[in-house]
């Protein structure tokens, strides 16, 4: 059972929650920065698309899917991978300022929804470690 962590009977239900909650966020990732990539953009000044932004979100939507197969097996190295999603949706976000603030042409909503990945994937992280910590007694 290498890598397998048996948490308490609420903290799985509580996890596999969280499992859930990341695999819709991946999956909705996914098809965002899909249609954008390979369909319809969803509105917007369509030169003002952030290629580097959007190819990072759809990759970071499989890692997203992963994480949460991780998290719902409770896998040590789910809280590894969330926690290296987190770190790089915040590089990429500061890389993103870098680029605005030279002047580089963007969506705001692009601010917003780096902002709330990031946040989501430190929270995620959070939660699952604070989750997988909670063994069983037995």
């Amino acid at each position: 059972m290498s890598g397998v962590v048996l948490p308490s009977r609420p903290a799985r239900w509580a996890l596999r929650g969280v499992a859930l909650f990341a695999g819709l966020f991946g999956l909705a990732t996914i098809v965002a920065a899909g249609s954008v990539l390979f369909g319809q953009p969803a509105g917007g000044d369509p030169e003002a698309i952030v290629p580097f932004v959007v190819w990072f979100n759809f990759g970071a939507g499989f890692a997203y899917v992963a994480a949460a197969f991780g998290l719902a097996l409770a896998r040590r190295w789910s809280i590894t991978l969330a926690l290296a999603l987190a770190v790089t949706t915040a590089a990429v976000f500061a890389i993103f300022g870098l680029y605005v603030a030279g002047g580089g042409s963007f969506q705001t909503r692009t601010v917003y929804a780096l902002g709330v990945r990031t946040s989501v994937w430190v929270a995620i992280t959070l939660l699952a470690a604070w989750l997988l910590r909670r063994r069983s007694a037995t």
